[in-house]
């Protein structure tokens, strides 16, 4: 069975090495060889220009795509492999299109694995290693008031007066930025327009404790059920959101300020002006680390008496051998790549592992890739 990696950016290098390093059978695609050939040359030769035809006329029953490109090629990846009997993987949300293929995937034994990356992925991990252990405690009750919080951010190693850094193209960021979010506050629906209008502060459990600000992100509530949250719990709180260096409102506020009165293609052409003066402005100085903290926490309480409340917290940066980003949202992705190969995924589309064997083992990578990992019980 042959893996074809699709795409080699930033994302994707550790992950796609790792793979190499380990013998397996890996043909590279990209857009600009050239680029290929300087990230992963050093371990294959079987680097080829991405063609979507000569993928697809490569491609056999049992093999496995990667896709590392835009979200564009996601679909048409996936229903590719379905089509050819092969299997997919990518770290992406699972998009609308990308679910009405779960259906045929599950007739012709194919597995189209997607959300193995950072966020989504890892965090998916830590949620589903939580509620498992919460379920098996003592503390387990229908009674209980539950609050779910999962944050995470990719930010500056050193803070700059921007109080964030880019490593690819800003125009993602700036586009966040005019995205709704739903998420439930003390027991009710939480709907925001724009994410400036929820941002609230969170102390991250650290060895030293660090304040960041936070703010919800995406439609929340579809992870209750992802997370096996029964309909009878009582949920005080659930949200996913982003997190930022403090100070971080405050030196974007003109940003926010502009993107409100952005509209149609003018507003799309500035968008992609402000994303260019950014990147010149505050990109990555080659070598410069980054960093990355995720949070995730299970609290479940009836009035004043807490029963459960742990948080796995992680914080990593980059190092000699790149970035955390890289390395978080990559490596992942070809653990899922192996799990595919032996027969662990089941068919049909899915996000990242919930299998308890699977979410552990996965934990346990992912402990060597952070410089700091660890569950915090708050009792």
């Amino acid at each position: 069975m042959t893996i074809h990696w699709c795409g080699t950016g930033l994302s994707a290098i550790p992950g796609l090495r790792r793979l190499l390093q380990a013998g397996r059978d890996v043909k590279v695609w990209n857009r600009t060889v050239a680029k290929a050939e300087e990230a992963v040359g050093d371990l294959t030769n079987s680097i080829e220009a991405f063609d979507f035809d000569q993928v697809s006329a490569e491609t056999d029953a049992g093999d496995i795509v990667v896709s590392m490109l835009p979200a564009d090629w996601h679909v048409p990846l996936a229903e590719m492999c379905i089509n050819k009997g092969a299997h997919f993987v990518s770290s992406s949300y699972i998009a609308p299109e990308m679910r009405e293929l779960h259906g045929r995937a599950i007739l012709r034994g194919v597995a189209c694995v997607n959300e193995i990356g950072l966020d989504p992925g890892i965090d998916h991990l830590m949620a589903h290693h939580l509620v498992s252990d919460y379920r098996s405690s003592q503390a387990f009750s229908d009674a209980n008031d539950l609050s779910f919080i999962s944050y995470c951010g990719g930010i500056p190693k050193h803070a700059n007066p921007f109080r964030y850094k880019f490593s690819w193209s800003p125009l993602g960021v700036l586009k966040a930025l005019r995205s709704p979010s739903r998420s439930i506050r003390d027991f009710a629906e939480l709907n925001v327009d724009r994410p400036w209008d929820a941002i609230s502060s969170y102390t991250a459990p650290l060895p030293a404790p660090e304040s960041f600000e936070v703010y919800p992100n995406r439609d929340s509530l579809p992870f209750m059920e992802d997370y096996s949250f029964d309909a009878s719990w009582r949920v005080k709180e659930f949200v996913r959101g982003t997190l930022r260096l403090n100070g971080w409102a405050e030196a974007w506020k003109d940003v926010f300020a502009e993107v409100e009165t952005l509209e149609g293609a003018a507003g799309d052409a500035r968008l992609k002006e402000m994303s260019d003066q950014f990147w010149a402005e505050n990109a990555y100085d080659e070598g410069e680390p980054d960093r990355v903290v995720l949070c995730v926490s299970l609290k479940a309480e009836q009035g004043e008496d807490l029963f459960y409340h742990k948080t796995f917290v992680m914080d990593a940066w980059g190092d000699e051998h790149g970035t955390a980003m890289a390395r978080l949202v990559s490596i992942p992705v070809s653990l899922a790549v192996e799990s595919v190969l032996a027969g662990e995924m089941p068919a049909g589309v899915s996000a990242a592992a919930s299998d308890p064997r699977l979410v552990l083992r996965y934990l346990g990578e992912v402990d060597q890739l952070a410089q700091h990992l660890q569950v915090v019980d708050h009792l």
